[in-house]
């Protein structure tokens, strides 16, 4: 499975960008999405996860309310809608997958199995 993220950017304070990712696979069906973060001097932290099958979301305190995860099956594609941005919430942005869903789980890095390559989010004040 392969990931490929896009729609990074610079945008003030207040603003909104959407992220894309794109999984690339004959064999996609059923992988689980989600995003991760990293900012300069930071460890990479979970934002957001949906559940492909049945379209659960999950999300980080510090973006609930102001982000929004969806996917569209048919092009296996999830997209982060960020809205209200605010300067921490500069970062890499790295979409991810895996299969074998536990809600409890979702925030570790270690479930999940496929990292994109990360998307630069930069905000300013």
């Amino acid at each position: 499975v392969q990931l490929q993220a896009s729609g990074g950017g610079s945008v003030q304070g207040g603003g909104s960008l959407r992220l894309s990712c794109a999984a690339s696979s004959r064999t996609f069906s059923n992988y689980n999405m989600g995003w991760f973060r990293q900012a300069p001097g930071k460890e990479r932290e979970f934002v957001a996860a949906i559940r492909w099958s049945g379209g659960n979301t999950y999300y980080a305190d510090s973006v609930k309310g102001r982000f929004t995860i969806s996917r569209v099956i048919a092009t296996k594609t999830v997209y982060l809608q960020m809205n209200n941005l605010k300067p921490e919430d500069t970062a890499a942005y790295y979409c991810v997958a895996q299969r074998g869903f536990i809600a409890s789980t979702v925030s570790r890095r270690d479930v999940w199995d496929y990292w994109g390559q990360g998307t630069q989010v930069t905000v300013s004040s």
